[in-house]
């Protein structure tokens, strides 16, 4: 164990380019257990050791341990956390606990037999912790890092301090709110960085590599937190490949399925199933007109997760409505409800529709707005596109 708790101390004191992430304030870090789930590179470990650094520093009532390690091919996590827990333990930092067999029934074991140990995991976004398996129901709070907003972009790269807007904020008061924000920098000048390589916190270290991290994540995400996860054959590979080819190279558009399936040489369900987990996996968003009830329903249009999987997965299918509308739904759908609109772009929370465009891009009608690109202040309903970057 002493192993670990030298490891732990090297990692809490080597960062020295932290960028705190806005749900570091939103977690209720009082929880017995704790799961933060994510996007490989999208900072799950930094978010870890910036509680480990700021609640507890060098006590050894905290360890943060990961399970890539080989010791947990050999021991089980319970009889780790009892041996930590018997020497005065209080919190159990495990990171990437899905590479884990069991992991759902070791947890519930030191929930049941560890009364006062704290635990707190990572893991995949894939992986289904609450959904269909009882062992955390109801004693597990898990949060969802998503990659990082405009907003926190622009206060890493400009050091900045602005706080998140409600959509409330935005819509009926961003007139008064921009000024304030534009007195201290120029988010334009900051915004094309953002939309191609400033989503995933990683270009902190290694900028110059952004691209070639963002493709090895995107390849893992799809050999493992995919296939492996959804306990889907190796051999199937190649059709999740092009699968999410096809969708970088036409995104935005209505599927047709039973073309898809021709092209991928699959079934129309095992499409279905195939873009429901690249979904899950934080590879593509899928719009629907009315929600999606949980069946396997076709989607009103499929959309890359972020703009900057557009740069990497289809750079020939980057121009300016493709970048936008996928902003927007990508910032704004973290915590709102998005929708396919009849007439315009996006519904939103069943109440608000909006058009997605240029400078000059206008809409007319209650409740309606426009999100434009390349202006700096709008009027009325229409609204700065990059203002929905300070939601979260």
């Amino acid at each position: 164990m002493e192993h670990f708790f030298e490891s732990h101390k090297l990692l809490v004191h080597a960062g020295d380019h932290w960028i705190v992430r806005e749900l570091f304030h939103e977690i209720d870090w009082s929880a017995r257990i704790i799961g933060i789930k994510g996007f490989r590179g999208v900072g799950k470990t930094t978010l870890l050791l910036n509680f480990i650094r700021e609640k507890y520093g060098d006590s050894r009532n905290c360890l943060y341990v990961n399970l890539n390690d080989f010791y947990f091919s050999k021991r089980r996590i319970f009889s780790f956390a009892d041996e930590f827990y018997k020497r005065g333990g209080k919190v159990l930092v495990l990171d990437q606990i899905h590479k884990y067999p069991d992991w759902s029934n070791e947890l519930r074991q030191c929930y049941d037999e560890l009364p006062g140990l704290q635990l707190i995991f990572s893991s995949s976004p894939v992986l289904r912790i609450l959904e269909g398996d009882n062992n955390l129901k109801d004693i597990a709070k898990i949060y969802h890092l998503e990659g990082l907003s405009f907003r926190e972009f622009l206060n890493y790269r400009s050091g900045s301090n602005f706080g998140k807007l409600t959509l409330a904020d935005i819509l009926v008061r961003h007139k008064e709110i921009v000024p304030d924000i534009i007195r201290d920098v120029r988010p334009l000048a900051y915004f094309p960085e953002y939309l191609k390589s400033g989503y995933y916190p990683y270009f902190i270290r290694n900028h110059e590599f952004y691209s070639e991290s963002l493709l090895r994540h995107i390849n893992l995400a799809l050999e493992i937190d995919v296939t492996y996860l959804n306990q889907i054959e190796l051999k199937y590979l190649p059709k999740l490949r092009k699968l999410l080819q096809l969708i970088g190279a036409q995104m935005p558009f209505s599927p047709n399925v039973s073309k898809i399936s021709a092209e991928i040489e699959t079934s129309r369900t095992t499409v279905l199933n195939y873009l429901n987990y690249l979904k899950d996996a934080r590879l593509i968003d899928l719009l629907f007109e009315n929600g999606n009830n949980g069946q396997l329903q076709k989607p009103e249009v499929v959309y890359l997760h972020n703009t900057n999987l557009l740069h990497i997965i289809a750079p020939d299918n980057i121009n300016n409505r493709n970048l936008r509308t996928t902003f927007f739904y990508n910032q704004v759908g973290y915590q709102n409800s998005v929708k396919s609109s009849k007439s315009l772009d996006f519904r939103v929370n069943n109440q608000y529709e909006f058009v997605i465009g240029g400078k000059y891009t206008q809409t007319e009608g209650e409740n309606c707005f426009a999100a434009a690109d390349m202006i700096e202040t709008g009027e009325g309903n229409v609204v700065p596109l990059w203002l929905f970057g300070f939601l979260y």
